[in-house]
C-alpha cells in the first residue's frame, strides 16, 4: 500500500532542505503574466511586438536627430548671421514653427510607442527598472515642454523671440560667462523646458541613453564572417586548401 506521502509528495529536497522559489522571481511572474494574458488581444499590441516594433524605431531616432539640428540652428547660430545671408525674421519664424511642430510631434509619438510597449508587453515590463521610469519621465517631459513652447508660444499675437533671450544665454555658457538675466526675460515655457533639459542631461550618463555615445567603430575593422555550407550538394566547387567543408 502507498502512503499519503507517496500520493502527494512534498517539495523536492536538496540536502534535506526544500527548494524555494525566489520571492522576486515569483513577484515578477505575478506582474508579467497578467499583462501578457489580459492584453494579448489588444488591437495595437501586435504592431508593437518584435519584429514589427522595429518599423517604429526610426520614428524617434530620426525625429530626435532633426530636433538636435534645429536646436543647433536656433541656439548656436546668432540672429545677425541669418540676417546677413538674407533670411528675414518672418521667414525664419515660419520655417522654424512649421518644421518644429512636425518634428516635435514625430519625436513625441516615437518616444511614446516604446513607453507603451514597455508597459504592456510582459517580458519588457519585467525588465524595466526605476532608472528607466525616471529616464522616460525626463525624456517625455522635455519633449512635451519643448513642443508646447513651439505650438502655444506661437499662437499668441506677439510670440516670444527666443533668439534674443534663450540663445544668447545658451551661448554665454560655452564662453564661460553665463548671463542668467537673459533667461529671466524668457517666458515660463522656455524656462521649464531648459530646466527639464538640464535635468535630463545630468541623468543621461546613469540611464540607457548613454548608448548614444557608443559608436561601433570596431565594426569597420572586424574580420569577415565566413559561412560554410554543410550540404555537399549545394556547393560542387572544388574546395581550396584551408576552406574544406565542415564534416
Amino acid at each position: 500500500m502507498h502512503s499519503d506521502h507517496d500520493r502527494h509528495p512534498g517539495p523536492p529536497a536538496v540536502g534535506r532542505r526544500p527548494v524555494r522559489v525566489d520571492r522576486d522571481l515569483r513577484h515578477r511572474a505575478r506582474v508579467a503574466l497578467p499583462l501578457r494574458q489580459v492584453r494579448l488581444d489588444h488591437p495595437l499590441l501586435p504592431a508593437l511586438r518584435e519584429p514589427a516594433a522595429a518599423a517604429w524605431q526610426p520614428l524617434f531616432h530620426f525625429g530626435i536627430l532633426l530636433v538636435a539640428v534645429g536646436h543647433v540652428g536656433g541656439l548656436l547660430i546668432p540672429k545677425s548671421w541669418t540676417a546677413a545671408v538674407g533670411i528675414s525674421d518672418t521667414a525664419y519664424h515660419v520655417m522654424a514653427v512649421a518644421v518644429g511642430v512636425v518634428v516635435g510631434f514625430t519625436t513625441l509619438v516615437g518616444a511614446a510607442i516604446p513607453v507603451y510597449r514597455r508597459r504592456t508587453v510582459g517580458p519588457v515590463f519585467s525588465a524595466t527598472t526605476r532608472n528607466d521610469k525616471v529616464m522616460y519621465v525626463l525624456l517625455l517631459g522635455t519633449i512635451v515642454l519643448g513642443l508646447g513652447t513651439t505650438v502655444f508660444g506661437n499662437l499668441t499675437e506677439s510670440p516670444h523671440d527666443y533668439r534674443e533671450t534663450v540663445s544668447p544665454w545658451f551661448r554665454s555658457i560655452f564662453s564661460f560667462q553665463p548671463d542668467p538675466k537673459l533667461m529671466t526675460r524668457a517666458t515660463l515655457g522656455f524656462q521649464l523646458h531648459a530646466l527639464a533639459a538640464w535635468a535630463l542631461f545630468a541623468f543621461w550618463p546613469s540611464s540607457r541613453l548613454v548608448r548614444v555615445f557608443s559608436m561601433p567603430l570596431g565594426y569597420l575593422i572586424r574580420p569577415y564572417v565566413v559561412y560554410r555550407s554543410r550540404d555537399a550538394a549545394r556547393d560542387s566547387r572544388i574546395a581550396r586548401r584551408g576552406w574544406e567543408r565542415v564534416r
